[in-house]
C-alpha cells in the first residue's frame, strides 16, 4: 500500500510496545485474522444456539454477532466523515444502535456469518481506499475521545476479540494473541485515563513483562495478562488476581 499508517496511539506515555505491526498492512491483517477466528467459532453453532447466553447478558449470541457487524459499519461512517473533512457521529443515536442490534439478533447462523464477514471486509476495503488527506483527520468515537484513522483497525480487533470471548464458546482471553491482548489492555487504560478522578491502578502480569500504573498510588494487582484483561474488560470479578495489600481487586467496568 502506498500509505503506511502511523503506529496505533498508545494510551499512556509509559505503555510498552504499541500494537504488533504498526503498518496498515499489518493492522488490517490482524483484523482479518481476528474475523476469521470469530467466524470459525460461529460455524460450530446451529440456529438454536443463536439464542444462547453470553458473558454480557441480556444479549444473546445473535445480539453480540449483530453488534460486531454493525460496529464495522460505524467505523466506516467515521472514515467517510474523515474523507469528507467533517465530523460525523459513530452512530446517529444510541436508539438507532440498539434498534439495529435487536433487529438482527434472531437471524439464522448463516445470515449472521455472512453479515459479520461482509461488514468486516467492507471496513478493510474502506481503510485501504482512504484518501491521503483523511489520514490527518481525527474521528470521534462513541465514548467521546478523538482518534486518528490509523487506530481504527486495532480498535476493530479489540471489538472482535473481546466479543469472541463473550460468545462463551470456549475462546478465552488467554487465546487472544499476546501482543494483541497487551494492546487491548492498554486501550482500556486509555479510556480509564479520561476519567475524573483517575482510577488508582497498578498492574503487573506474572507471565509477561507488562507493568502499568494509572492514577494515585495503589497496591499492585498481579495475575496473568489474560486474567488482568478479563478483569479490566468487566468479564471477571478478579478471579486469579492478587493484590499486595491482601484485599481482593474491585471490578472495573468499561
Amino acid at each position: 500500500m502506498s500509505r503506511p499508517a502511523s503506529a496505533p496511539e498508545g494510551p499512556l506515555a509509559h505503555a510498552g510496545s504499541p500494537a504488533p505491526d504498526a503498518d496498515l498492512d499489518g493492522s488490517l491483517a490482524a483484523v482479518t485474522a481476528a474475523t476469521e477466528r470469530f467466524v470459525a467459532a460461529l460455524a460450530t453453532l446451529d440456529d438454536a444456539d443463536v439464542a444462547g447466553p453470553t458473558l454480557i447478558p441480556p444479549w444473546t449470541r445473535g445480539h453480540v454477532v449483530t453488534h460486531v457487524a454493525r460496529a464495522a459499519d460505524s467505523y466506516r461512517r467515521l472514515l467517510a466523515g474523515a474523507a469528507e473533512g467533517r465530523e460525523v457521529p459513530q452512530y446517529p443515536s444510541m436508539e438507532f444502535r440498539a434498534e439495529q442490534i435487536e433487529a438482527g439478533a434472531r437471524r439464522p447462523v448463516a445470515a449472521l456469518i455472512d453479515d459479520v464477514t461482509d461488514a468486516s471486509d467492507a471496513f478493510v476495503a474502506t481503510m485501504q481506499e482512504l484518501p491521503d488527506h483523511a489520514w490527518d483527520a481525527q474521528v470521534r468515537m462513541r465514548p467521546g475521545e478523538l482518534r486518528g484513522p490509523a487506530a481504527l483497525p486495532w480498535i476493530r480487533v479489540r471489538e472482535i476479540e473481546v466479543h469472541h470471548v463473550d460468545l462463551a464458546l470456549g475462546y478465552g482471553f488467554a487465546d487472544i494473541p499476546s501482543a494483541t491482548a497487551r494492546w487491548i489492555l492498554d486501550d482500556i487504560l486509555f479510556e480509564f485515563a479520561r476519567r475524573d478522578p483517575l482510577p488508582p491502578l497498578r498492574l503487573a502480569a506474572s507471565d509477561t513483562d507488562l507493568q502499568r500504573e494509572l492514577g494515585p498510588p495503589a497496591p499492585w494487582v498481579r495475575g496473568t495478562q489474560a486474567e488482568l484483561l478479563a478483569w479490566l474488560s468487566g468479564r471477571s470479578s478478579g478471579e486469579g488476581l492478587t493484590r499486595d495489600d491482601g484485599s481482593g481487586p474491585a471490578p472495573y467496568w468499561i
